[in-house]
């Protein structure tokens, strides 16, 4: 490509002199800036880029065009349920009447906004079969740490203090065991049956009266709907710990099962994965954290408020609980976030929203049954989400999922997740959502199948890729070792 702008830095594009900005005269200059400590004064101008205004814009335009994401293409990464966001979400979220609200507000003058946080509780309560939520955590993670601190408030409030023990099953998301860490509990580990699910004989002799409580996601990481989950439930209840419902997987059980139906006492909800707000690039996120009737108490505070009025008028307000676990985060969450996952809730309907999980698990099965004849299926059955090959079903071929993840690139797919779970040695692992249409899923169903051929015809070429993309095969653990992210390094090296 001629562009010169292509595959550049912005400080490649750097020359002397040129100015992409006029600031105004400083009337300040008059000032003296004695009592700024030396220590924050600079020697030196900073080393930025010197550039004009068009040089600026079309380095970034063409920096975007590499971008690759839900809106740009299919986007089949496991475990993480991509979904799209539709556009009246951000409508709603950037309307004025939203954004110009500052936190420190007047609790009458925000009346509009914390109805709409007290009716996204309602909402997601009623979803979930909990009693209640907290908007507060920022994440998914902050979440199961928020939901872990409550479990601690509870058991604490009881003064059962030797319950420092959380069981995690081994297909877990990594965050179980790492916020289980955080939240100062010691992880335990259940083994999975051959099936993927929870072996309940390892799970009896785990169970005494060290056990805080159980996290699980379910359908859990292998796409599978733990079928024993009520009598799992009963066990860890009978030595009287907790359940926590992980709500990476909730996407498929919208509108068909609700986790507090089926035993658990504590849960969070990735909003980004089951009500479509956006995903990635570091954030803005949310994970909100409901709880079943007995629990609402140990929620972080502020907690939004309804007090009834007479009429059915009813005035909101912000309480801080005597029993809360305190404060996890600045205020009440990030408000952008709920507008859009409120939004799509009141776009679907309680008719609608019903369809979302067995639109998504139908998609998931149609994949699959349509790919497991190249793509080593290791666990037969109807799956809910998500399911996971074990690589290509030719091992002769020497082709990795690797290999495969690096050719989709080429075919203009982002790859799936890929090694993950770790219960398989090339684990590969597909998740569509309920938005794809049949005419998407058979366009990536033929180039997994083409790539399947491909391994036989010329694997070399598979090895080899990608080739059509910006940066060619990368050298994965030098660049995680030895990471270049200043320029100044950069320059340096070369």
């Amino acid at each position: 490509m001629n562009n010169v702008f292509y595959g550049k830095l912005i400080f490649e594009l750097s020359r002397e002199g040129r100015r992409g900005y006029s600031l105004p005269k400083n009337e300040l200059a008059s000032y003296s800036m004695t009592d700024m400590p030396n220590a924050l004064l600079r020697e030196q101008d900073p080393g930025l880029p010197e550039v004009d205004e068009l040089t600026v814009v079309r380095h970034y335009t063409n920096m975007s065009n590499n971008n690759f994401g839900v809106d740009t293409g299919y986007y089949p990464l496991g475990s993480c349920t991509m979904k799209y966001n539709p556009k009246i979400n951000e409508e709603i979220a950037v309307h004025r009447a939203f954004t110009g609200l500052h936190p420190l507000q007047d609790i009458d003058t925000v009346q509009g906004a914390l109805e709409v946080y007290y009716k996204l509780q309602q909402s997601l309560a009623t979803l979930a079969g909990m009693k209640e939520f907290t908007l507060n955590p920022y994440a998914g993670a902050h979440g199961e740490l928020t939901g872990l601190m409550v479990m601690r408030s509870y058991h604490a409030s009881r003064g059962d203090d030797k319950r420092t023990k959380v069981i995690v099953p081994d297909s877990a998301h990594g965050t179980n065991p790492a916020s289980a860490a955080v939240c100062g509990l010691d992880v335990v580990v259940v083994k999975s049956r051959p099936d993927g699910t929870v072996d309940v004989d390892d799970l009896r002799p785990l169970l005494d009266d060290t056990i805080a409580g159980m996290m699980m996601t379910n359908p859990n990481t292998l796409g599978i709907f733990e079928h024993s989950i009520a009598e799992i439930a009963k066990l860890v209840h009978d030595c009287g710990g907790l359940m926590y419902y992980d709500g990476a997987n909730l996407n498929p059980m919208l509108g068909k099962v609700r986790p507090g139906d089926i035993g658990f006492d504590i849960m969070h909800i990735n909003l980004h994965k089951t009500f479509s707000t956006p995903h990635g690039g570091g954030g803005p996120g949310s994970g909100p954290v409901g709880v079943r009737e007995g629990l609402e108490q140990f929620l972080p505070s502020p907690r939004v408020i309804r007090i009834d009025g007479d009429d059915d008028c009813y005035e909101y307000n912000i309480d801080f609980g005597k029993d809360s676990l305190g404060s996890i985060s600045g205020f009440l969450g990030n408000f952008g976030v709920m507008m859009r996952a409120y939004t799509y809730i009141l776009t679907l309907g309680r008719d609608q929203v019903k369809n979302v999980g067995p639109l998504a698990t139908l998609n998931a099965n149609y994949i699959k049954e349509s790919l497991k004849d190249v793509y080593e299926l290791p666990i037969e059955g109807v799956c809910k989400h998500e399911f996971v090959f074990d690589g290509l079903k030719d091992k002769s071929t020497g082709v990795t999922t690797l290999d495969v993840a690096k050719r989709l690139l080429d075919y203009g797919y982002h790859a799936p997740t890929i090694y993950f779970p770790l219960l398989f040695h090339e684990a590969l692992m597909i998740e569509p959502t309920e938005n794809e249409s049949k005419e998407t899923l058979d366009g990536f169903i033929d180039v997994m199948r083409k790539i399947a051929q491909e391994a036989k015809d010329d694997p070399e070429m598979v090895k080899s890729a990608p080739h059509t993309t910006p940066v060619r095969r990368l050298d994965d653990t030098k660049a995680a070792l030895h990471p270049i992210v200043t320029y100044r390094e950069l320059a340096a090296e070369q």
